[in-house]
């Protein structure tokens, strides 16, 4: 986010369990995220997944060897293409 502007008033939105923060005098300067719940977050962040959704799927790929086998593949491309970087 970098630094606040002095005496500049804010604004606080909640949507969707996200909390946001805005300038009340700069609409030129979008709105951020400052924090909420954090799967509603990482979704409002783009991410693909949460993180306790990847613990899950770490947790099923134990007991479900589709899953691992998925993963491996996954895995495999993942450091295919970091590799050719």
């Amino acid at each position: 986010m970098g630094q606040l502007i002095p005496n500049e008033p804010l604004i606080y939105e909640r949507a969707n369990g996200v909390v946001f923060a805005r300038y009340q005098n700069k609409p030129e300067i979008p709105r951020w995220i400052i924090g909420g719940d954090p799967e509603e977050v990482s979704k409002a962040q783009g991410n693909l997944f949460s993180y306790s959704e990847w613990s899950e799927m770490m947790e099923l790929a134990e007991t479900y060897p589709t899953i691992k086998k998925q993963l491996q593949s996954l895995l495999t491309i993942y450091y295919t293409i970091k590799d050719s970087k």
